[in-house]
């Protein structure tokens, strides 16, 4: 997409918008004039959110939302137009992770990942798709490092990623005479609190400290990138020197990345 695009007053839905990379996409695009449409897991911490934005002088409402319920996505969608009269940008930005070998990881660890991070950016993409066509709007997904290269004891996340770019690489082809965008963000690690919900094998919260790799980005600087991206249509942007590294490296040569990233994050499978 070619054209550079102006978001004062058009309508942003933001999935997974009350903490981390969403609270600070919501921010950046308040800023721009957008009128916000929040929707969280945590229904009363995106309100907050949206009361804290009307406040500053945003035009916002926050929706509690399960992501991985088809029928609410729906209904969620619904009432966001009624509520502003129409909607032409989705941030798909609600996610979660894992931490555990697949040896160990119950099925339902990766029912309840792939729920979430590819399953609801599905179900909110179909609610949202006559609208986006009708203002050519742009559809935002925030995918990962693990979108394109293997990472160690996130076998469920990696593969839920690796699905979203599937997903959204062919739904681009089929949206482009439409004049809907897609853009795929690409972040690596990232100091937001979504390790603190991360599962065991089991489904239990995991206790275990996360590993990382270069330093975190903080969820304002992700966000001004992807901001960034959106203003001029771009199809994938992958962050950090790091991330971009990586993809490099890992296509090129990826029986040496494979070894490199496993012996640095192999205390995420020594326990």
């Amino acid at each position: 997409m070619g054209t550079k695009r102006d978001f004062r007053d058009r309508v942003v839905v933001i999935t997974g918008a009350a903490g981390g990379i969403g609270r600070a996409l919501s921010r950046r695009f308040a800023r721009a004039g957008a009128r916000l449409g929040l929707t969280d897991f945590d229904g009363q911490g995106v309100k907050a959110l949206a009361e804290e934005l009307v406040a500053e002088g945003t035009d916002c409402s926050g929706f509690g939302l399960d992501v991985t319920n088809e029928t609410a996505c729906h209904r969620t969608m619904d009432s966001i137009v009624k509520r502003f009269g129409r909607l032409d940008v989705l941030i798909n930005n609600a996610g979660i992770t894992h931490r555990s070998a697949f040896a160990r990881t119950t099925s339902k660890v990766y029912s309840r990942v792939m729920g979430v991070n590819y399953f609801g950016s599905l179900y909110c993409t179909q609610a949202s798709l006559d609208y986006l066509i009708e203002h050519k709007g742009l559809i935002i997904v925030i995918s990962s490092i693990a979108g394109f290269s293997p990472l160690l004891g996130r076998t469920g996340y990696a593969a839920s990623k690796h699905a979203l770019h599937g997903l959204f690489d062919s739904l681009r082809a089929e949206l482009r005479e439409k004049g809907v965008g897609v853009t795929i963000v690409c972040p690596g690690f990232t100091a937001t609190n979504i390790y603190k919900s991360a599962l065991d094998g089991d489904g239990s919260l995991t206790s275990h400290p996360q590993s990382t790799v270069g330093s975190s980005a903080s969820p304002e600087s992700v966000a001004e990138a992807v901001f960034r991206a959106a203003t001029r249509g771009k199809r994938l942007i992958v962050l950090s020197a790091v991330g971009r590294l990586t993809r490099f490296i890992n296509k090129i040569f990826p029986d040496f990345y494979e070894r490199k990233m496993a012996s640095t994050l192999r205390s995420e499978l020594d326990r």
